[in-house]
């Protein structure tokens, strides 16, 4: 699936950067007026800002080339990157939907999920991008050692959390660990070992998902 309009694509990347500046605006308490510098250590807030960054550079890209090269064809300067892009906020998306909503109805935390803020960070802001591979993006480029690659980021991401926290951060209300998935206090060493590996697992398969998708809508077009 690949739609080679450059009108198209601009106005769906202008719209991308539009609402996940809102998102993040909201989240942040920047459009408050009561700015909270704890939510830029979370990795939700911090993947969203490297979406808001990307969707920036897509829509500059697609207004060049819309001008330069006409209204027919793709604007994507990197399609490999593009797809860290994507598998970084589908992280976001599926460890909120999957571990963070289940955990908020289990143990009564007071916590309120799909909340408009929530929504347009960890469910709207993904689509947005997945959808812009989906459409915007030229097939066949992804490779199937890119999966593992991508999972470093989220990896720098635990990395850097562990060495807030151990230099004494916190991540607000006196948090040690932004999720709770990581409290080793809780959940002892294997516990949090035990949650890595099967968020792992999760999270490739729908990395080797998207390229097998990208392969398949590849050869479809080579073939067309």
């Amino acid at each position: 699936m690949f739609l080679p309009d450059r009108r198209i694509a601009l106005a769906y990347r202008v719209l991308t950067v539009i609402v996940i500046t809102i998102g993040l605006g909201r989240i942040t308490g920047v459009f408050s007026g009561d700015v909270s510098g704890t939510e830029f250590l979370f990795y939700t807030v911090q993947s969203n800002i490297l979406c808001l960054v990307w969707a920036v550079a897509l829509s500059i890209r697609t207004a060049l080339d819309l001008r330069s090269d006409g209204v027919r064809g793709g604007s994507t300067p990197s399609a490999r990157g593009g797809g860290a892009v994507m598998m970084t906020i589908t992280t976001t998306m599926l460890i909120y939907l999957i571990v963070l909503v289940p955990i908020s109805f289990t143990q009564g935390s007071g916590y309120t999920p799909f909340t408009l803020t929530d929504n347009l960070i960890h469910i709207i802001a993904p689509c947005l991008i997945i959808g812009d591979w989906l459409l915007f993006t030229p097939k066949g480029r992804l490779r199937w050692y890119d999966p593992p690659l991508w999972a470093l980021i989220p990896f720098a991401y635990l990395a850097f959390a562990y060495a807030w926290s151990a230099a004494g951060g916190d991540f607000g209300y006196d948090r040690a660990y932004p999720y709770p998935f990581m409290n080793v206090e809780e959940l002892g060493i294997g516990g949090v070992a035990v949650w890595f590996l099967a968020l792992t697992v999760a999270l490739e398969a729908v990395g080797f998902l998207y390229v097998a998708v990208d392969r398949v809508l590849g050869a479809i077009a080579r073939r067309a």
